[in-house]
């Protein structure tokens, strides 16, 4: 009877034993050839460099660059205007007798205030310093050069328009 399931293609399953082989895969080795976003996004995927010409990487950087350089500038009218309106307000009133300010305690407390902001200074250069070795900001401007210098270039021109 054996013989007639066997010729049919059916065999029995066999008795599972203790020496059966298992495949090991190394999880590290299978993360390196089948990255995430490639799945994701497929094979072309992966540091923009690689992607696109080098012209394409320069109008990238400098549409961003110009976008961010524009709303900086818009931003900066507005905070300027304000402060600046701010402190035009505040002479109108003291010239017309409605607030008194006592220059000379106002001119204390600058002071204090530079001398306070000098100490942090010196103290906070060495974690500024830690911040961008952290960071890696010069590792991406390196790998990204041609997107970066779109990048300046479009935000200048933004600051400009």
């Amino acid at each position: 009877m054996a013989d007639v399931d066997q010729r049919a293609g059916k065999e029995e399953p066999e008795a599972e034993s203790e020496d059966e082989v298992y495949e090991v895969v190394d999880l590290t080795e299978y993360a390196r050839t089948h990255q995430w976003w490639s799945t994701v996004f497929g094979n072309n995927s992966g540091p923009i460099a690689e992607k696109y010409s080098v012209a394409t990487q320069i109008m990238m950087g400098g549409g961003a660059g110009w976008c961010a350089g524009y709303l900086f500038q818009k931003v900066g009218k507005i905070a300027a205007t304000a402060v600046g309106g701010g402190f035009l307000l505040l002479q109108i009133a003291n010239h017309s007798g409605y607030v008194q300010v006592d220059w000379k305690k106002v001119e204390k407390d600058v002071n204090k205030a530079k001398k306070h902001l000098k100490k942090k200074a010196k103290k906070a250069a060495p974690e500024i310093n830690s911040f961008i070795e952290e960071v890696k900001a010069t590792d991406f401007i390196k790998r990204n050069i041609v997107v970066s210098s779109g990048f300046v270039g479009g935000f200048l021109l933004g600051l400009a328009s």
